[in-house]
């Protein structure tokens, strides 16, 4: 095999039994990699210099089509309920047929971490065979030093093969398309897309698994900080505001979506944000819109003008999940150490589409574990086929398909962390108010930041509370600069039988969906949830 690059590692290849590539190219920096993807057609440039690239087939995960091997490593480790398993024997063909797959072909190898804690991070071989993958994953993982490439040893390796299709007759897969992890040999397969957030969700997925045999909670999540103190996690689903939300010009981001807390304090897994573009305002998300306009920002699936090179962000004909990564520093206030101290506050953010939830409502410890272990936010209309009215969406962990363990573990783990911290936390719903989706408003950001800015800044907690009829929480009646009347979702309904009655169907729902937990929680959060 031909070798080029900087700091060349034949053996972590030939220890892998990789031997037989064209050519390897190892850890390649932003400018060449941006020009190899655009002189093999992979993507185009736009105006400002963004990388347009098309994934194809894929334009999201392919969740039923990850799978984790079933071993004596992880069969008694890993959420079976939740996660699809792979036999050693089907992983150990696939990952020959992966291997005969990269013969005479041209890679690319990135050596990154995982993780900005210094005790915890996670060293991960990357390989792929498009050279904007691995552009891609160097703004979204960690860049070592060069001091620390020497002698870099990659604990686990992640190789993305788009152009590889599975067979399900003789890998166990469910189509073409695979995602195969295996703990015990440290390494995943990836094959038959070319959607990049699964590298991305592979790492974390993987730290998910390792994190918490360390007492350090892994958390899908966005931190932000005033300096390196005074931080706040944000917990969400996608479409609930957590990147736009974290990125406060009056405080420091941390990161936008994935975390660990240690003893060391809060840490970001990334050095980059994968940011959703599909009608993204330069209004209200100023930060996350001028990185459409930067050299080498990769954007995935946004449509644009063949002759002008113009973004239109608001066609989503390609794809309602376009996204764009950028590295960090792409945004102004954002930490160049990727870590902070103990986080003062915990944000749930859930865009309820019944237009039930008030805007802002205080929890106890256990009734952030009920809200943690729920995850709830809601899909509206039109955002997938067949979905014709608001339907509940309950996400465990506000991050289900990345989290092997049982949701207990990472549910009693955070429990702990806040009791130890002496954390404060809220449920923040960014959804509907007046109404379901379809007939009240969207909750005005405006709102959403004063109520926030209040309770980061421990104004709020001085507020006068009532406790919310039908969860339980601790809803404030009035804070500056926001209509009282908004905090109270029932007084901003027209039809107040119509409130009462979709606030007992959410009610039951939660309920409902909470049951498979009730074995695994104590009786105090099992209290926590809806007041029937």
């Amino acid at each position: 095999m031909d070798h080029s690059g900087n700091h060349i590692d034949q053996n972590t290849l030939d220890k892998l039994g990789i031997t037989a590539a064209k050519t390897v190219n190892w850890n390649w920096a932003n400018p060449v990699l941006y020009e190899e993807a655009v002189r093999r057609g992979e993507g185009e440039v736009a105006q400002g210099g963004p990388l347009v690239v098309k994934t194809g087939q894929h334009t999201g995960r392919s969740a039923k089509d990850k799978f984790i091997v079933r071993d004596s490593e992880t069969e008694e480790t890993v959420w079976w309920d939740q996660n699809a398993a792979m036999t050693p024997a089907q992983f150990d063909l696939l990952w020959a047929d992966f291997k005969a797959h990269m013969e005479d072909r041209e890679l690319f190898v990135q050596q990154l971490h995982g993780g900005a804690d210094l005790d915890h991070r996670l060293p991960v071989n990357i390989i792929t065979e498009f050279a904007w993958h691995s552009l891609f994953i160097r703004h979204l993982l960690r860049i070592p030093t060069s001091e620390q490439l020497d002698g870099f040893d990659g604990e686990f390796t992640i190789i993305s093969l788009p152009s590889f299709r599975a067979d399900p007759a003789r890998h166990g897969s469910n189509s073409q398309t695979i995602i195969a992890v295996n703990m015990r040999e440290r390494l995943v397969l990836i094959g038959g897309t070319s959607y990049a957030g699964e590298i991305k969700k592979s790492v974390f997925s993987i730290l998910n698994y390792l994190l918490p045999k360390k007492r350090v909670m892994p958390m899908h999540c966005s931190v932000n900080a005033h300096g390196t103190e005074d931080a706040a996690i944000f917990f969400g689903l996608s479409g609930t505001g957590k990147t736009t939300l974290s990125a406060d010009p009056h405080r420091t981001l941390i990161g936008d979506d994935e975390h660990g807390w240690s003893e060391n304090g809060l840490f970001n897994f990334e050095g980059g944000c994968y940011a959703k573009m599909i009608r993204l305002s330069a209004d209200a998300e100023p930060e996350i819109h001028a990185t459409t306009k930067m050299w080498g920002t990769v954007l995935e699936n946004v449509v644009m003008d063949p002759a002008s090179r113009e973004l239109d962000l608001d066609d989503a004909s390609l794809a309602e999940n376009s996204r764009g990564a950028y590295p960090l520093t792409s945004i102004p206030n954002a930490s160049t150490t990727g870590r902070c101290g103990q986080p003062k506050n915990v944000i749930m953010l859930t865009a309820d589409a019944f237009g039930v939830l008030p805007p802002i409502a205080r929890m106890t410890p256990s009734q952030a574990m009920y809200h943690f272990l729920s995850g709830y936010t809601a899909k509206v209309a039109g955002t997938e086929k067949g979905v014709t009215e608001p339907q509940a969406t309950f996400s465990t962990c506000f991050g289900a398909p990345f989290m092997p363990r049982h949701p207990s573990e990472y549910g009693n783990l955070l429990r702990d962390l806040i009791a130890e911290h002496k954390v404060t936390c809220w449920l923040v719903n960014t959804g509907w108010t007046g109404g379901p989706y379809g007939t009240g408003n969207r909750m005005p950001i405006k709102a959403t930041r004063a109520l926030l800015a209040a309770a980061l800044d421990g104004s709020l907690n001085a507020a006068q509370f009532r406790l919310d009829d039908n969860f339980g929480l601790e809803v404030p009646v009035s804070v500056p600069g926001v209509e009282n009347s908004i905090l109270d979702p029932r007084s901003t309904w027209a039809d107040k039988a119509a409130y009462d009655a979709q606030a007992a169907k959410l009610v039951t729902m939660f309920t409902q969906n909470f049951t498979k937990f009730a074995a695994h929680v104590d009786p105090k959060v099992l209290a926590a949830g809806p007041i029937a």
